[in-house]
């Protein structure tokens, strides 16, 4: 196992203790800051920040700054340039919603853990072929859920991040398979209660997850 996959491996290790990835779209450098702290004080000490607002960046560098243990990934990547400044910003790992070799081959010259979507056995392949063991499934429901899952479980030593349709009401479902060992989503945050600043409530809703 080289240094990439040893790496991938440990952020994978990290991810399935904390089982729940709030997947969030946030532009405000304060507000996220004040989220940072609230997801560590509520017990779930991770968040991918997806590359969707212009201050996307801004963003990651901000709550890292405020909470340096806080599992912090880059959402939506989709280019060398995108993973630079989610690097220079500090984050853990990387996500993309596809599988582009190109982008999985820059993170791994830069060591940095990537987990690209897949939702297909061909998919599935090719990034085994890159040398990858840990990947995202995405979008999750639209791809054939759970099914789908048991279905490449059955077939290939990988394991996923499912996000895409996850919600409160299926979570578990995914929780249960032995080939995902974390599930995204963004009904974690509440967007109307963080717009609102409201981060008791946040807070509550994330330890009753």
């Amino acid at each position: 196992m080289n240094a990439f996959q040893t790496k991938c491996q440990a952020i994978k290790t990290k991810l399935a203790e904390i089982r729940y990835v709030p997947v969030l779209a946030l532009n405000d450098v304060e507000v996220a800051s004040q989220l940072a702290t609230t997801l560590c004080k509520a017990g779930l000490p991770c968040a991918e920040v997806t590359f969707r607002t212009e201050q996307a960046a801004h963003v990651m560098a901000a709550m890292k700054k405020e909470q340096p243990n806080l599992l912090l990934g880059a959402g939506t990547v989709l280019s060398k340039q995108q993973v630079d400044e989610a690097i220079d910003a500090g984050v853990d790992f990387v996500v993309s919603p596809g599988l582009n070799p190109e982008v999985v081959e820059y993170c791994q010259s830069k060591t940095i853990p990537i987990f690209p979507g897949t939702n297909n056995p061909s998919q599935v392949e090719q990034a085994m072929a890159l040398g990858l063991k840990v990947v995202k499934f995405f979008p999750a429901e639209a791809s054939g859920g759970t099914a789908m899952l048991k279905s490449l479980q059955a077939v290939y030593p990988v394991d996923f991040m499912p996000t895409g349709g996850i919600n409160g009401a299926n979570a578990a479902n995914y929780l249960e398979l032995k080939n995902v060992f974390c599930v995204g989503g963004t009904w974690m945050v509440n967007s109307q209660k963080l717009a609102n600043q409201q981060y008791d409530d946040i807070a509550l809703e994330i330890q009753a997850l």
